[in-house]
């Protein structure tokens, strides 16, 4: 899996439209190794990105789990904290 899309199920607060949209961008240019589509390409890429988009709301919206919401500011924690020891030096 792309290392850029970050896990979107059972947060307290839930993931917003922002956050699924960026996951559904990084999902596009990933599968069509394209970072920025060119003006022929424009349109089918962003209609990717929407669909992506919204299958991604209604898949998150249907899951179900007895697990505890995850905090979000304790997984930023934890990730800094790899990545200090992986890079040695805070992010």
């Amino acid at each position: 899996m792309c290392r850029n899309i970050k896990t979107l199920h059972n947060f307290e607060p839930p993931a917003n439209e922002e956050e699924i949209r960026a996951a559904a961008l990084q999902y596009v240019r990933k599968v069509s190794g394209s970072q920025k589509p060119s003006k022929a390409n424009e349109a089918a890429f962003m209609r990717a990105v929407d669909e992506v988009a919204h299958t991604t709301w209604h898949l998150l919206s249907e899951l179900v789990t007895t697990a505890v919401p995850r905090d979000r500011e304790v997984m930023a924690a934890r990730a800094r904290a790899r990545a200090a020891e992986r890079f040695g030096r805070v992010a």
